[in-house]
């Protein structure tokens, strides 16, 4: 049986993983009447809930052409999102060929930018699959020519150039080289798949080597590599050894168990050769980007290179007079074996312990990623104090500060563009492109610092009445541009401990937008709501009505609140200045102060100021 490596690119919700369920059922790898859910390859609760793919993810399948020659096809499903390109850094090493699709409307964006310059860095052609052809506002042929100025501005081969295109609709199920058809299968994609992706030309004959790129762990196995073989023959049971970058040997074992991907399940194989993607178990230090081989072999292979984290938040024990009341799992040591397991399998991630030990500097690529983490946590138990996201400043070769810059793209109604483009600017972006996109849209491309972005995307929202998109892709690091204005407003600030009273929030609504409703528990420094101006106020949210015995006509009437603002974990993130946090429990998300005390409070601004 011949055999096929590879990956989807696709930016966020241009349908790569409802062409991959497609896929698979057009290849028979399920039956007719097997229950199976939607975005089958989206296996994690948080891919369902928002629609994203995170975790890269090996499948294989099985499709044989007219004249019944088989062909495996194993595809690696790539997260559509900047902040998770660890993962698409590493599993690119594993392919020999790549699929872009591109949405019939939106056409190529930030992250497939991103993703196909990592692909075409490594010399893969790549197969062009426009998607959602059925569109009422599809625009095929401009799309197109966007594709093909992309690939010239990433400095494509006259090969890779020359790509072959097909038109697809992945939810109706159905591909073709004919733009205006509208029904049909997949078997063109097929095909071309078999065509145009050559099969692995490695080595059989050679000892065996085999790169980790993808790490999990199994509660019977241990730990699992998963990768491609690089050369040789591996069998269940044979002798190996473990080699870091610079060729020492980390560890010495045997391959206790084998397992190749068939369709979304791991099945045990007794050997593998030269180019099959398996996951491998029996080894207990061996981590992402080392090498596995014959114990005959002393020179590692060599790992691709990944992006340096460029945003951190700090990752404290929850130390607010509510702290394990939610939660099971509080103390600094599960809270540092737990970040500790996380950056061994994403090597986007990187720990630091503060000197107290009661804190974690956690370094990732951007907000949605390290809010991943936080809400991944927060589901198994976890109890935190999450501190402000800041940028990881740099130094150039003259000395000079640096700072990590962003690609903005930034599609809106026209009539809110003038509001966008003011915004910006304050926040120190350069406008480097603004088009129109069809459809009273306009297109804006803007080069900003990452510093600027922070907590900006609730207020875009707001600006463009939930009408804007913004994709946003790390840059390069470039010059230090000064002071950056943030929030505007202040917050109201709980002078006590106690329980949220109606008599209380009706006049603080007079004050500013309340984040806490009636009977809410609060404490001294948590922030229960925003200033309509800019200083803090500290406000007494718990105060009753004084009991007399005298009634008067109207002084009785209950109190209507309007409903408090609630915030989504990545809001509450954006949200907080400097000297805030944001507790974070297995029920409930919380903005407090970080010095609960307010004489504390203002000693760390005297100091921060004379500093």
């Amino acid at each position: 049986m011949s055999l096929r490596n590879i990956a989807i690119i696709a930016h966020v919700d241009h349908g790569k993983t409802t062409l991959v369920d497609q896929l698979f059922r057009q290849s028979g790898t399920f039956r007719d009447n097997q229950r199976i859910e939607e975005r089958a390859m989206d296996s994690n609760d948080l891919e369902k809930e928002r629609g994203i793919t995170i975790l890269a993810k090996p499948t294989s399948i099985e499709w044989s052409d007219p004249n019944g020659v088989a062909t495996r096809i194993n595809i690696v499903d790539t997260p559509g999102h900047a902040d998770f390109g660890g993962e698409v850094e590493r599993i690119l090493s594993m392919v020999d060929g790549v699929i872009l699709l591109v949405d019939s409307s939106e056409g190529a964006m930030p992250q497939t930018k991103f993703v196909t310059g990592k692909a075409l860095a490594l010399g893969l052609r790549p197969i062009v699959v426009v998607n959602k052809v059925d569109r009422p506002d599809q625009r095929i042929q401009e799309v197109l020519d966007e594709v093909f100025d992309l690939f010239v501005t990433l400095d494509a081969t006259d090969e890779q150039l020359d790509f072959p295109v097909l038109y697809a609709s992945g939810r109706n199920g159905y591909a073709s080289d004919d733009p205006d058809r509208r029904e049909g299968t997949l078997e063109p994609l097929f095909h071309k798949i078999v065509e145009h992706v050559p099969p692995p030309a490695l080595n059989q004959d050679a000892p065996f080597t085999f790169l980790v790129t993808l790490l999990d762990r199994d509660n019977f196995m241990g730990r699992v590599l998963t990768g491609r073989v690089n050369s040789g023959v591996v069998k269940v049971n044979q002798p190996i050894h473990a080699l870091d970058a610079e060729g020492k040997v980390i560890e010495s074992g045997r391959a206790s168990k084998l397992m190749s991907f068939r369709g979304l399940e791991r099945v045990p194989v007794e050997e593998a050769r030269a180019g099959d993607i398996i996951s491998l178990a029996g080894l207990a230090v061996a981590t992402v980007a080392n090498t596995i081989a014959d114990p005959s072999v002393s020179t590692p292979l060599q790992a691709q290179p990944i992006d340096p984290p460029t945003l951190s938040m700090r990752f404290a024990v929850n130390d607010s007079p509510m702290a394990g009341r939610e939660g099971s799992k509080v103390t600094s040591r599960m809270i540092r074996d737990r970040l500790f397991r996380e950056a061994e399998s994403n090597v986007a991630i990187k720990i630091t312990e503060s000197a107290d030990k009661d804190s974690f500097e956690v370094a990732g690529r951007g907000e949605l990623q390290l809010g991943v983490l936080i809400e991944t946590m927060r589901r198994e138990g976890f109890e935190l104090g999450i501190s402000r996201p800041r940028v990881l400043f740099g130094t150039d070769e003259d000395g000079n500060r640096t700072e990590p810059y962003e690609t903005v793209v930034i599609d809106v109604d026209d009539e809110f563009s003038g509001t966008v483009v003011d915004k910006m600017n304050m926040r120190k972006a350069e406008m480097t492109d603004m088009r129109p996109s069809g459809g009273g849209k306009t297109r804006i491309t803007f080069s900003a610092p990452s510093r600027g972005l922070i907590g900006y995307h609730g207020e875009f929202l707001s600006d463009t009445r939930g009408t804007g998109i913004m994709n946003r892709l790390f840059e390069k690091y470039g010059p230090y541009k000064g002071k950056i204005e943030g929030r505007k407003n202040g917050v109201l600030i709980s002078n006590g401990s106690g329980e949220a009273n109606a008599y209380a929030l009706g006049p603080l609504e007079e004050r500013g937008i309340l984040f806490v409703g009636v009977g809410e528990t609060l404490y001294e420094g948590m922030i229960i709501g925003e200033n309509a101006k800019p200083e803090d106020l500290e406000v007494n949210p718990m105060k009753s009505k004084a009991l007399t015995n005298f009634r008067a006509s109207g002084k009785d009437d209950s109190v209507r609140l309007t409903p408090p603002k609630k915030m989504t974990l990545e809001q509450a993130i954006a949200y907080i200045d400097d000297d805030e946090m944001v507790e974070v429990t297995p029920k409930t998300i919380r903005l407090r102060k970080t010095h609960l005390d307010p004489h504390d409070r203002k000693r760390a601004k005297r100091v921060s100021e004379v500093a």
